[in-house]
């Protein structure tokens, strides 16, 4: 098992900054994330940033982000 497959993409978004809230949210309930901006360096609009989570806290961090979004 290679150290790729022990992170797991939980969201991504074409906003950093709904990706940046999201972040803080699951960094407060205790769950270390990585940001991926895969975005085009000249036109913002093309591509997505990515939040990922290593794979065993995968579930809890999807729990959280649903919980967020109907707040």
């Amino acid at each position: 098992m290679t150290d790729n497959s022990k992170w797991v993409c939980i969201f991504k978004s074409n906003n950093k900054f709904e990706a940046e809230i999201v972040k803080g949210h699951l960094e407060a309930e205790g769950i270390s994330c990585v940001m991926l901006n895969k975005q085009d360096s000249s036109y913002l609009n093309f591509g997505y940033v990515e939040l990922h989570v290593q794979r065993e806290m995968s579930e809890q961090a999807k729990q959280i982000i649903d919980n967020t979004k109907s707040e």
